[in-house]
């Protein structure tokens, strides 16, 4: 095969297969829900912010729990949950479990955020649901479930 046919070749297999299309559609997801957000009013939000908040307990969850969910360090997890206090949406009190550690949970703020996050979500699987028709939505959301499931440790 020709070097120019094999780069081609290899930048096809790297731009279509099927982790970088779920990584793509979920930046697509977030990137929408965070222009949605902002339109109702989280003008401080953006993807880092969206990376920690979906692993916010509704009781609260210490800061190590938050950066292992996200996939990031205790430092950079830290850095983002300063930001989202300092916007309001959540407060630090002692866990009563371990008084040398932090639990991180939603304020009064915080809980009309996750209305608005609600909102948007419901917005968004609506605008996808009008792309796909009602069996495409369905089988995608199954598929995914699917996939996931397929992918949790036994």
């Amino acid at each position: 095969m020709m070097k120019d046919e094999y780069r081609e070749q290899i930048r096809e297999l790297r731009e279509h297969h099927i982790g970088r299309l779920l990584l793509q559609a979920q930046r697509s997801f977030n990137g929408e829900a965070i222009r949605k957000l902002r339109e109702r009013g989280y003008a401080g939000l953006g993807s880092s912010h969206v990376a920690i908040l979906p692993h916010v307990d509704l009781e609260g969850t210490r800061i190590s729990t938050l950066a292992e969910r996200a996939g990031m360090s205790k430092q950079a997890a830290g850095q983002i949950v300063d930001d989202l206090e300092r916007q309001g949406l959540v407060t630090r009190t002692p866990d009563p479990v371990d008084r040398r550690a932090s639990l991180i949970a939603f304020t009064a703020a915080g809980w009309a955020y996750l209305d608005a996050a609600h909102a948007v979500k419901q917005e968004l699987e609506a605008e996808y649901r009008d792309l796909l028709g009602d069996d495409g939505f369905d089988g995608l959301k199954s598929a995914l479930s699917r996939l996931i499931d397929h992918q949790l440790p036994s």
